[in-house]
């Protein structure tokens, strides 16, 4: 297959896997797949690190981003310099790949085949790790920054915070006694390691986009604890969890203001040896 063939499967499979994913995403709760919502899954395998519900409008914003990645992959948004070809070859097939698995993830949601569904959690998860790092490693332009690298990130920082939710999911849906401590315990636990996985992948990659995915999370999961805007809250009964979430949105924000700085200075130093 020569180069432009190529270039051409790779443009049907990113735009086919994105149809399709919005399209089972919507199906999922228009029809609704198996007689059930996607929310009324999470509510039927009730977990303190889940969101308020208004944490998942997040939704729109990376369906937008990745649509608009598409097109720009199609030619629209190309302007004087093209479509940067190399981005795409180097993560296309990572996302066809979270894109296809995140329509296995729906259908087996809803089916609460809970198992089976944090595997293609995995799946989508690792498939966007990878094409961070192939991002992370190239000299990209702005506009590939902002139409490529930061829809992904979005998508990215969503995810991390998905696949944990997707963990304490399982882990209720197995009746694990949590090997005799508390719930609230084990969650801590949880949040605790999200910040430090996540805030470790920002700062390697000086992602803010993703960065601010956390903050968002996060911000909804004391939202939810504190019943502030959540008519299904906890009311302030896991003191523990609020102090550490607390807490983390503070380490969060420290990181994201020391990834600015840094930015800042890498620009500095390049305009200088550019001078």
């Amino acid at each position: 297959m020569n180069k432009r063939n190529k270039w051409l499967m790779l443009q049907i499979l990113t735009t086919v896997s994105y149809l399709f994913m919005i399209t089972i995403n919507a199906l999922a709760n228009i029809l609704p797949i198996n007689g059930v919502r996607t929310g009324d899954v999470t509510d039927a395998y009730p977990n303190l690190f889940a969101p308020a519900a208004v944490a998942f409008a997040i939704w729109g914003v990376i369906y937008m981003g990745l649509a608009i990645m598409i097109l720009y992959q199609l030619g629209l948004f190309k302007g004087k310099t093209g479509v940067n070809q190399e981005v795409f070859q180097r993560i296309g097939h990572y996302f066809w790949i979270s894109s296809f698995a995140n329509v296995a993830w729906v259908i087996s949601w809803h089916y609460q085949w809970i198992g089976l569904s944090l595997v293609f959690m995995i799946m989508i998860l690792v498939s966007l790790i990878l094409a961070s790092v192939k991002l992370n490693a190239m000299d990209l332009t702005k506009k590939d920054h902002y139409l490529v690298r930061v829809p992904m990130s979005i998508y990215f920082g969503w995810i991390t915070v998905a696949t944990i939710a997707n963990v304490t999911v399982f882990l209720v849906s197995l009746g694990w006694n949590g090997w005799g401590l508390s719930d609230e315990f084990w969650i801590i636990v949880a949040i605790v390691a999200g910040v430090l996985i996540s805030m470790a992948t920002a700062w390697r990659h000086q992602d803010i986009a993703y960065t601010f995915v956390i903050i968002w999370a996060y911000l909804n999961i004391l939202n939810k604890h504190l019943s502030i805007y959540s008519s299904t809250g906890f009311d302030g009964q896991y003191p523990g969890i609020i102090t550490t979430v607390s807490i983390s949105l503070g380490v969060i924000v420290l990181v994201l203001g020391l990834i600015f700085i840094n930015r800042k200075k890498v620009k500095l130093i390049v305009q200088d040896v550019i001078q």
